[in-house]
């Protein structure tokens, strides 16, 4: 007699045949990964069969070696560019009252304030009510009810600085958007399954797996590449000379020993570019196109027109690497930037163009370089680990249950499978502790089977039908199987969410796991037994 109707065999065998082939590339992981990484550059790859699934579980750091740093943000640097942008307003909104303020000038002051002397005195009051006139209210939450600026006065002085609530809205956004910018150039690069993600309040680690060394990710993610138009107001005399408030001395890239005096509010930054990609110039030089969006390429295209014949720069991160003379109008908001580059640096100046600049500069903390023979030796370890626990789990089964541990054996091996092809279809890294995490489910896969057949066991003892015993054996162990597997993958959850990094990885092959054992314990392993009822009948059965 059957138990389980042909309906809900059919429909068992065929989600397990959908999830062995689903895991199948990962028997033949080399090959698979060479076809993947061909035709995500448009090659047309036959080494693996194109009717076939080709998703892989992505191997952590620790498997496949790779690069591990650890980045502090140094959040004060968007605090002086915050300042830097606020003067050119205080300066306008001042000088349109100078019959009361009379002349303002900036007075050297910290990084993250704004000190501004005004000429008259007497017009004091007015100043501060001004300047506190151009704060704007902070729509977050955190921040309700206050104004991203706040404005002392003493005397003719006033001074300015970021509020509390806009300086933790500007911790957070600086955070957010490195995480971002990273994610961005590292993708851009092309690495398989990075982790990218904070740590603490100013730091973020990152982790690459399957490059040479951490330098290569350092050349890519710790350069700021702020780029800007600047105008050039004349050439300086040497790095020591002291330019005057609101101008700037910057050393030439190319040019050894000469520097230019620059005016420090842009033209446009690299904010308002849109597209930036490696080229040659007309003397087939490496160069880089760029192009701006619609409000970068009119404020670039005013100014092209209005300064003919005048010089202007070109500033990444603090070096001049160009500075051509207008010699007519650039509308269109595209351009070329060309100096001493090599193919590589001007492939990799445009990735950084693309990605955006970081809002501030990172330190580098902590860095390592894991080669990939550690991680093939992680790979051997793990492996050797499940086999030893397979051997002896299916030992103990065969010895204990005979032909019905066999089916529990054919269960687990198509458990372990079906892992696989889950974290596959997930897109989920295999760490260590993730390896861990299987070898733990070989030895649960089977609990939920011992529990039935003991059930079995104790129902052969009442009555000697066999499908009558089986069922009731199901019947009766459910409840404990579900208890326990209910209070594991809740465990597994509390561990996904306070934990991070090889923590989470445990918690998803341990949940995972969980799940599939489940599934193969009281589908597939039942299936088996039925089936075999079916096509033996036999009058009595030995658990």
């Amino acid at each position: 007699m059957y138990t389980v109707s042909p309906m809900k065999q059919i429909a068992i065998w065929l989600a397990v045949a959908i999830g062995l082939a689903f895991a199948l590339p990962n028997a033949f992981y080399s090959r698979v990964e060479v076809h993947n990484d061909a035709v995500a550059q448009g090659i047309d790859d036959t080494s693996w069969p194109a009717f076939l699934p080709s998703g892989l579980v992505n191997l952590g750091l620790d498997l496949r070696g790779g690069a591990h740093l650890l980045a502090e943000v140094q959040v004060g640097d968007v605090y002086e560019t915050i300042m830097e942008a606020t003067w050119p307003a205080v300066r306008d909104a001042l000088a349109a009252e100078r019959d009361t303020v009379g002349f303002v000038t900036r007075e050297p002051s910290p990084a993250d304030e704004l000190i501004v002397r005004i000429s008259e005195p007497a017009g004091a009051a007015r100043a501060l009510e001004i300047a506190r006139g151009l704060a704007r209210p902070i729509t977050s939450l955190t921040g309700a009810g206050s104004t991203d600026i706040e404005v002392t006065g003493n005397g003719p002085l006033l001074t300015i600085r970021l509020s509390e609530a806009e300086r933790a809205a500007v911790d957070d956004r600086t955070m957010e958007q490195s995480l971002e910018i990273i994610r961005r150039r590292i993708d851009e690069v092309g690495t398989r399954e990075p982790t990218i993600q904070r740590q603490g309040e100013d730091r973020i680690l990152v982790q690459v797996p399957g490059v040479g060394s951490a330098q290569e990710i350092k050349n890519i993610i710790g350069t700021t590449a702020q780029l800007t138009f600047q105008p050039v107001l004349g050439r300086a005399s040497g790095a020591d000379q002291v330019p005057a408030a609101g101008q700037e001395v910057l050393p030439s890239l190319d040019q050894e020993g000469v520097f230019f005096l620059l005016d420090t509010a842009p033209v446009v930054t690299g904010e308002q570019l849109v597209d930036a990609q490696p080229a040659f110039d007309e003397f087939s030089r490496p160069a880089v196109n760029f192009r701006f969006n619609v409000s970068g390429a009119r404020a670039f295209g005013d100014y092209t027109l209005d300064n003919i014949g005048q010089p202007f720069a070109i500033v990444l991160d603090e070096q001049v690497i160009s500075a051509p003379t207008i010699q007519s109008h650039i509308p269109g908001g595209s351009g070329i930037i060309t100096g001493d580059f090599t193919v590589e640096e001007s492939t990799n100046l445009a990735v950084l163009l693309r990605a955006g600049a970081l809002p501030a500069e990172l330190t580098f903390l902590e860095e390592r370089t894991i080669g990939p023979q550690l991680g093939q030796d992680s790979i051997d370890a793990g492996t050797l680990a499940a086999i030893v626990a397979g051997v002896l789990v299916v030992g103990f089964m065969v010895l204990c249950y005979g032909l019905f541990g066999i089916f529990a054996s054919v269960a687990l091996a198509i458990n372990i499978a079906l892992i696989f092809s889950g974290l596959s279809l997930l897109g989920a890294t295999l760490t260590l502790p993730g390896i861990a995490g299987i070898v733990l489910t070989v030895g649960m896969a089977v609990d939920a089977n011992v529990l039935v057949f003991e059930r079995i066991r104790e129902e052969l003892r009442v009555t000697k039908i066999p499908a009558r015993a089986i069922n009731a054996g199901y019947d009766r162990a459910l409840s404990a199987i579900t208890d326990g597997n209910v209070t594991t993958i809740m465990v597994a959850c509390i561990l996904f969410y306070f934990g991070s990094g090889p923590v989470r990885g445990f918690a998803v092959t341990l949940a995972l796991g969980t799940l599939i054992s489940v599934f193969t314990a009281l589908m597939v392993t039942r299936s088996q037994i039925d089936l075999w009822v079916a096509l033996r009948r036999p009058k009595t059965i030995e658990v």
